[in-house]
């Protein structure tokens, strides 16, 4: 081997021990990362700090003292307390950097958190967290908290700290024993949430409290959360705050997220709240009753702003967007403004600095009465439009959307209740492909419904209602929209049949057609939609007979088909509706029966088959409807009694038979009825005495049973502005849509008062009470007991034979607006103390024999005319003949005494006779005494006139 192959082999040996070293060294260095980063990535095989561990022991036994109660099990847990459930830790220095507690006193500890205020509040000491230096996150929310946090000895918690604290208490339980402004020593962090409900922690009003304390104790608390000065969010929405707004918010000067909405505070808005803020990115005010005006200005320097929402605000604030001096600095992501004065100075326009946004996600401009053409510019500038809202307003001019544009993000379309007029896109479903929810209602539309909204097939409810659309339902719509749970047609000149055979609207649970002019019979298409739970098809020309599939729809709820050209019997299917809650078959050609079995009625409550044809007695298949609340057979041919059974109906409120031909008398069961406060009995032959038990009844305006329902499920779309913010979190927002109608939208009664027919609907139902009895073969003494009814608001009596006299106490009738007693035979004085009737707009007690004078013409009784007096010749008084008060004694009829002006006219009457006559005869005994011939024949003539005379 050759020195040089040697010096080769040499140098390759060094170079591989070189090599192992290197190896090794790598080797050792890879094993003491790994088992750094294992324990670092762990941060937790050192376990938490000892004091830290004790001091959330400390917190455990604060939130469950008695052994074995808490669901956290800190005390039975390993030592590690990062490991334990709702802790976290900093992984580099195993230092406890969150609390996550929400829920924590669940409900079911009753002992600790009990729903009635008796037992033990929670109390926390927020010196329990002071060990805890570098905490970050702490989350209380949702559980039941006492009044405040106690300070505990050893001060505060710094004001200097990081983080952010959720304390979201559910409810309050036990008394108010601790002052608001503890709060102040909760842990400083820099995002501080005290929202749900926080009004559970200021003391509800009580026999104790007034209003001033309740007050105080908000604004002790408002100026002690003014004192966080580090604070980046802040979110006391949701509360019972009120007065104004602290201007000392406005040295928060850190704040990125400000969110007060759902209080009640009032007055301005301080200036400096927004000028001073530069960092917000969120501005929330929303349900408050903000006073004076704001000037978005005001927002030109915030550049960080990204959601600024002012809703629901009563109407009592002017916001003024329309400075020429400003120019916006900030690409908002939401701007939400309603029920506010907008624009004043300027005519409402719609606000201009929008034009120079473009990545808008949510608009919400409603009820601001906002005026100018519908902004298609809007749509154009802002592609990326989720929620669009334009409600109430009085926007004009062509619905115009540029056909090449597509908002594929939008679900959330509403511009309903304006002046938008011209016909819709014909490639609306183009430019709109994923919507959910579409409303248009209430505007000048017209033209027919485009075929390619039928394409978008995302479309869960479609309101067109109220406009003016001509034609037939598009095919596309009726076979493409599947998803489609509500689609309102409602008030549009929509003709042919209603629906297209093919129609396959599966998840339909709610149609209306009602006021058109679709004509044949009722399509058979609707049977594809299974889910039908509402059907409303009134006031329209549908002819032939209810069909017999209409029972196959066997979760129906709602059938409206009145006013229409339906005849014929019911048919026995409707046996099989008995989920039926509202029948509406009123103004048609039905009858003459009803099903006997009648099944339905088990858990009705709003039966309508007024003016129909139906015959016969009182149904007796009612006689199971104990739900029932509004019962309207008026004007049919039933006969018979009313049966006293009706007293089984003890939910009734509304009993109308007007028009029928009932006799004999009215039912005692009727004084069982304790809900009633509408009864219509009038154009019947019932005969006899109102019974002396109907004083039991109230007739009050009280509807408990019929208010207190939505007929079905309500959907609910959330949306969360938090998407749009960067590193800010948001509490997440909630839009519910009632898909049905509720009973205010839906139950309606007619009853004549004030001398024609009223029609009573919603919370106007709810007000009304009144009884008619005209027309019958009543007699009898008028009953004294109907002048306590004090909420009632129409009696008719009329057209009866009724006797006796007005009785005193119908003045205490403070509420009726219609009264009338025509047409009976009451005598007597009227009572003076009627003119009491403040609120009585019509009356009449024509056709009497009512004597004395009319009430004094003053008030409401200064508005009547001779009308509501004509028929009684013995009264007197405005605005009637006049009559003396000097001579007249109480009660006396007019004939039996004279005025003095009467006196002096018969006195010169007789003095001017006596003369005329005394000269007549002079004149002819003169005229005889010149005149031979006609004494001679006058002298004749009397002979012959004896014998006519008898002796």
């Amino acid at each position: 081997m050759t020195l040089v192959s040697l010096h080769t082999v040499k140098h390759r040996k060094q170079i591989n021990a070189q090599n192992n070293v290197k190896n090794m060294k790598c080797l050792l260095l890879g094993l003491w990362t790994w088992a750094l980063l294992v324990l670092m990535g762990s941060g937790r095989s050192m376990g938490c700090l000892e004091e830290e561990r004790n001091a959330l022991l400390n917190i455990e036994a604060a939130i469950y003292p008695l052994n074995g109660s808490s669901f956290l099990l800190w005390r039975y847990n390993s030592s590690d307390c990062c490991r334990w459930k709702g802790v976290e830790c900093n992984y580099t220095t195993s230092r406890v950097i969150g609390l996550y507690l929400g829920d924590a006193c669940h409900s079911e500890l009753e002992v600790w958190c009990g729903e009635t205020g008796e037992s033990r509040p929670w109390d926390i000491d927020a010196s329990l967290f002071l060990p805890l230096e570098e905490l970050q996150v702490l989350d209380l929310s949702r559980n039941f908290l006492s009044v405040g946090w106690t300070p505990g000895e050893g001060g505060s918690l710094s004001e200097n700290c990081y983080g952010q604290c959720t304390m979201t208490p559910r409810r309050r339980c036990g008394p108010a024993s601790k002052m608001i402004s503890s709060f102040t020593s909760i842990a400083c962090h820099s995002d501080f949430w005290v929202s749900n409900k926080l009004t559970r922690l200021i003391p509800s009003l009580n026999d104790k409290q007034t209003s001033a304390e309740a007050h105080k104790l908000s604004s002790n608390l408002l100026e002690g959360l003014c004192r966080l000065r580090n604070l980046e969010d802040l979110d006391i929405s949701g509360n019972g705050f009120s007065g104004p707004l602290p201007s000392c918010f406005c040295n928060m000067t850190s704040l990125r997220t400000l969110d007060v909405h759902n209080n009640n505070f009032s007055g301005a808005i301080p200036s400096c709240l927004i000028s001073n803020l530069k960092s917000l990115e969120y501005i929330e005010l929303s349900g408050n009753a903000f006073e004076g005006s704001l000037s978005l200005a005001s927002l030109a320097n915030n550049s960080n702003l990204e959601v600024f929402r002012l809703l629901d605000n009563r109407n009592h604030m002017e916001v003024n967007t329309e400075d020429t001096t400003w120019f916006a600095s900030f690409q908002l992501k939401v701007f939400s403004l309603s029920n506010c004065v907008l624009n004043k100075d300027a005519n409402g326009v719609i606000p201009n600095f929008l034009k120079e946004q473009y990545d808008l996600r949510i608009v919400q401009l409603s009820h601001n009465k906002m005026t100018g053409n519908f902004p298609s510019w809007l749509l154009d500038k802002n592609v990326k439009l989720e929620q669009f809202d334009l409600i109430g307003s009085n926007l004009s001019g062509a619905f115009d959307m540029a056909s090449n544009l597509t908002l594929d993000k939008m679900w959330w379309f509403d511009v309903s209740a304006n002046a938008i007029e011209g016909e819709l896109p014909s490639g609306i479903g183009s430019i709109l492909p994923n919507l959910k929810y579409l409303n248009l209602s209430n505007n000048l539309l017209k033209g027919r419904i485009p075929p390619s909204i039928g394409n978008i097939k995302s479309l869960e409810a479609l309101d067109l209602s109220n406009n003016g659309f001509v034609g037939g339902i598009p095919e596309t719509l009726a076979k493409n929209c599947q998803l489609l749970s509500i689609l309102k047609l409602s008030g549009n000149n929509l003709q042919g049949e209603m629906l297209p055979r093919y129609t396959n609207l599966s998840s339909l649970a709610s149609l209306y057609l009602d006021r058109n002019n679709f004509t044949r019979n009722i399509s058979l298409g609707i049977l594809n939609s299974s889910s039908l739970l509402i059907f409303d098809a009134s006031d329209n020309f549908l002819t032939g007979a209810l069909p017999k599939w209409i029972g196959d729809i066997q979760n129906l709820q709602v059938l409206m088909m009145s006013n229409n050209l339906l005849r014929g019997s019911l048919p026995l299917s409707l046996c099989k509706l008995q989920k039926l809650d509202h029948l509406d078959l009123s103004y048609n050609n039905l009858g003459p029966s009803i099903p006997p079995c009648a099944n339905f009625t088990l858990p009705m409550r709003f039966l309508h088959l007024t003016n129909d044809k139906f015959a016969g007695h009182f149904p007796v298949f009612l006689s199971r409807a104990s739900s029932i609340v509004i019962l309207d057979l008026r004007h049919n041919a039933l006969s018979g009694e009313v049966p006293n059974w009706i007293s089984s109906l003890w939910n009734l409120k509304v009993l109308l038979l007007q028009g029928n031909n009932f006799e004999g008398s009215i039912p005692s069961g009727l004084c069982l009825l304790k809900n009633i406060s509408m009864l219509d009995l009038s154009s019947n032959n019932i005969s006899g005495k109102i019974p002396s038990c109907l004083k039991d009844l109230t007739f009050g305006n009280h509807w408990v049973v019929a208010s207190n329902f939505t007929y079905l499920r309500t959907w609910m779309v959330v949306n969360d502005p938090g998407d749009y913010k960067s590193n800010v979190p948001l509490i997440r927002r909630s839009i519910e849509i009632s898909l049905y109608a509720s009973a205010d939208e839906l139950v309606e009664a007619d009853f004549m008062t004030k001398r024609r027919l009223e029609s009573y609907k919603g919370k106007i139902l709810r007000l009304m009470s009144g009884i008619d009895l005209s027309q019958n073969n009543l007699i009898g003494f008028l009953p004294p007991e109907f002048g306590y009814f004090i909420e009632l608001r129409a009696l008719n009596l009329s057209h009866n034979h009724f006797i006796g006299s007005i009785p005193q106490t119908y003045s205490n009738l403070k509420s009726i607006e219609s009264l009338d007693l025509s047409y009976n035979s009451l005598i007597g004085p009227m009572p003076p103390q009627l003119t009491e009737l403040y609120a009585l707009s019509d009356f009449s007690v024509a056709h009497n024999n009512l004597s004395g004078r009319t009430p004094d013409p003053k008030c409401q009784f200064g508005t009547f005319g001779e009308a509501s007096y004509e028929g009684n010749p013995l009264l007197c008084g405005p605005p009637l003949k006049s009559c003396d008060d000097s001579n007249q004694e109480p009660g006396t009829p007019p004939s039996l005494y004279h005025t003095k002006e009467d006196d002096s006219w018969r006195e010169a009457f007789l003095w001017s006779f006596v003369g005329s006559y005394v000269v007549a005869f002079i004149g002819v005994v003169l005229f005889l005494y010149l005149n031979s011939y006609y004494w001679y024949q006058l002298f004749k003539l009397v002979p012959n006139l004896i014998p006519l005379f008898p002796q």
